[in-house]
């Protein structure tokens, strides 16, 4: 991979692991299922089962990143952030 490719990417170095965890711990699962509305963010609440569906499921997977790019991780200010559709939600 380039050096040019690793700016592009804003994801480099990181695993969907990471970004499902931190997202966890900064708004919590009961947010998380607010915000994208999928199952494994309201039921079975499980960093594996979310991992699982996840990989499954590239729209849920793009929606959890777009989110992760839109949160402002900071414990200074309150979070920013649009609630991310759901395919359920723009029909």
């Amino acid at each position: 991979m380039t050096e040019t490719t690793k700016k592009k990417d804003p994801f480099h170095g990181i695993t969907l692991e990471m970004i499902v965890t931190r997202l966890m711990k900064h708004y919590g699962w009961e947010k998380l299922g607010e915000l994208i509305t999928i199952k494994c963010f309201m039921k079975n609440q499980s960093i594996p089962s979310c991992l699982k569906f996840l990989r499954q499921t590239p729209w849920a997977r793009a929606k959890v990143e777009e989110l992760y790019l839109a949160t402002e991780f900071t414990d200074e200010e309150p979070v920013k952030v649009k609630k991310v559709k759901s395919d359920a939600e723009e029909a």
